[in-house]
Order: C-alpha cells, then sequence, then structure tokens
C-alpha cells in the first residue's frame, strides 16, 4: 500500500524584531490559508504574508508549494541564507 503526504508550506528568510537579526521560518498552509491567497501567484502568497508572518520586521525572500505548485526562491542568497539559518555550521 502507498500514501500521499502532501505538505503544504512557505518558508521565509527575513529580520526579525528582537533582537533585530536574520532568522528563518517555515510555515504550514492550512486549507483555509491556501483558499485566503487564491491563485497561487507570487504576489498573492506575498499579500498573504503580510498579515500572517508577524514575527518578521520584513521578508527578503521565500519559497512556497501547495501540492504540484512551487514558487521558488527569488535569489540563490535567499536560499542560502535559509539554509544557513536552519541547519548551521558547526
Amino acid at each position: 500500500m502507498r500514501y500521499m503526504v502532501e505538505r503544504n508550506f512557505v518558508r521565509v528568510v527575513g529580520t526579525i524584531w528582537m533582537p533585530p537579526i536574520t532568522a528563518a521560518y517555515e510555515y504550514p498552509l492550512t486549507n483555509y490559508d491556501i483558499e485566503n491567497i487564491g491563485e497561487f501567484t507570487r504576489d498573492n502568497v506575498e499579500r498573504w504574508m503580510r498579515s500572517h508572518t508577524g514575527d518578521f520586521q520584513f521578508i527578503t525572500d521565500f519559497y512556497a508549494t501547495v501540492g504540484d505548485a512551487e514558487i521558488p526562491w527569488a535569489t540563490e542568497e535567499g536560499e542560502l541564507t535559509y539554509s544557513d539559518c536552519m541547519c548551521p555550521a558547526e
């Protein structure tokens, strides 16, 4: 038997409030969130993030996925910063 697990999320990189440092976080997306985002475009996800990512002063880059659709990082630097924050070198 084979099971399919669908993970919908937005990974963000930006500056948090206190202390004001660069940080990363993965926001899981519920069906309600996906409905509020509407059409899965970069602009719509950015609009949704403005009211749902209060831990951050501002978001510098993000990666999002819903089902088979994905919105890639805008820059390679954003992806590398996310990796550095989530898996720091020892």
